[in-house]
């Protein structure tokens, strides 16, 4: 009787210690990580090579460029004199955002068309035709994208009646500005070296004629009310490869 108490005893003490064994072995496993979920997004469109036509210079916006708004209209600049028959599309997904007429500037060097200012964000593809007085034409595109959410880290200043901006420390001070449509901005120079405010591009300056001022001296200053929607690149031809700046106006 005693022999089998005793086995009994030991087989309980047996299933203890696998018991306890087993549980640590279970405690020291490193838990399987659940499969981590990937979030499918859209990969952005890849830029094409920017084909340039004969007679090319260059364009506002530039190939390549991501704006914080949609640009009022599309300006492409040339060396030789523009005939008619030129043309300019904008596109995205196969759909047109241009609109009216194309118009070629005075001086023949540039032709330019108005863009829908709803369009929404996304990459645009500019296809243009320049013909000239001979009857010839050659075709060039290029690229450029609107992001609008960009526009969150402009200083919001809409609202306002009048704007000031400073030049000071060869700077536009703020630099990126959202204002209302009919705001008057006013560009003060605050320092000895002289500047200029001037549209882009450089040193075509034709985007936005009206946003071209004289020399500007210390205590000088230019003003312009816009009213148009649409985004405004410019900057300082006296130091236009880093003074530079932009307004968005809605």
């Amino acid at each position: 009787m005693k022999k089998v108490i005793f086995a009994l005893i030991g087989a309980m003490i047996l299933i203890i210690i696998l018991g306890i064994v087993v549980s640590n072995r279970k405690k020291t496993q490193a838990p399987i990580p659940p499969l981590p979920t990937t979030k499918q997004t859209p990969s952005p469109t890849p830029i094409e090579t920017e084909v340039k036509s004969l007679h090319f210079e260059n364009s506002t916006p530039s190939h390549g460029s991501v704006l914080a708004a949609v640009p009022f209209n599309v300006v492409i600049n040339f060396n030789f004199d523009l005939a008619s028959g030129s043309s300019i599309t904008i596109k995205k997904d196969g759909k047109e955002y241009s609109s009216g007429e194309v118009k070629i500037d005075s001086n023949k060097l540039a032709m330019r068309k108005s863009m829908d200012p709803l369009s929404p964000d996304g990459q645009y593809s500019v296809n243009y035709q320049a013909c000239w007085p001979d009857g010839s034409c050659h075709n060039g595109q290029f690229q450029f994208t609107i992001d609008s959410d960009s526009a969150n880290t402009y200083l919001d200043l809409r609202g306002k009646k009048e704007v000031p901006i400073s030049l000071a420390q060869i700077a536009f001070n703020p630099t990126t500005i959202r204002i209302s449509k009919g705001t008057k901005v006013i560009w003060r120079n605050d320092e000895e070296t002289q500047h200029y405010i001037n549209t882009d591009p450089h040193a075509g300056h034709n985007y936005f004629p009206a946003q071209n001022s004289r020399l500007l001296k210390k205590g000088d200053t230019y003003e312009l009310t816009f009213n148009t929607v649409g985004f405004y690149p410019y900057h300082c031809s006296a130091h236009a490869s880093y003074m530079i700046g932009s307004i968005i106006v809605e």
